[in-house]
């Protein structure tokens, strides 16, 4: 009779311990599971949305994300090349973006910016002849394979085409349409979620 208080304190010990333990591993089986609810890097590339951070975007600077396995970038455009933008519709071979613009320019960027904000450019970076990804070529003036009056955007290396700071094409050259705007929309000041534009 006197050893039942020992056996029942071990026993108590036994089951703190073991109810310890037992916590413990549910808490690191839970963890995957929960974890398991962001994206994957493999969704991400299938075309889970993604965001990019513009804080502290310089004018003439460029940011990339891959979205779908596709380069997109940022461009913050100088107030020049804003206003440029508007000066060379006659050269370019869709000056409006009607050529196909449920693949090419969602409704909030058939602009002349083709864009939400004037001062930020979201592209996809390739081009739409064969799928090379083009150069940035932000400065204006003569340039070795560009056009004396060049404004400023963007170079096929590939097979020449040319696109200016709103992705729009040149005339009279491979690419045949402007380059794609991917769905997007601005989460806050400095951050653009590409991928998806119907977020609440």
């Amino acid at each position: 009779m006197s050893d039942k208080p020992c056996m029942d304190k071990d026993r108590r010990n036994w089951l703190i311990a073991t109810s310890a333990v037992g916590g413990v591993g549910a808490a690191a089986a839970l963890y995957p599971f929960v974890n398991s609810f962001e994206p994957s890097e493999r969704a991400k590339a299938a075309g889970a949305a993604v965001e990019i951070d513009i804080t502290g975007m310089q004018p003439d600077e460029m940011r990339m994300v891959e979205w779908r396995g596709k380069p997109v970038w940022v461009v913050r455009r100088t107030s020049e090349q804003v206003a440029e933008l508007s000066k060379i519709d006659s050269e370019l071979a869709d000056p409006d973006s009607l050529r196909d613009p449920a693949q090419f320019t969602p409704p909030y960027a058939q602009n002349q910016w083709r864009s939400i904000k004037p001062e930020y450019l979201v592209v996809v970076g390739i081009c739409t002849h064969l799928g090379c990804s083009p150069t940035a070529k932000f400065e204006s003036g003569p340039q070795p394979s560009l056009p004396t009056s060049w404004p400023g955007g963007f170079l096929c290396p590939c097979h020449g085409s040319t696109f200016d700071m709103a992705g729009r094409v040149f005339k009279n050259k491979p690419a045949p349409d402007n380059l794609e705007v991917p769905p997007h929309m601005y989460l806050s000041d400095t951050k653009i979620l590409v991928g998806d534009d119907k977020k609440a």
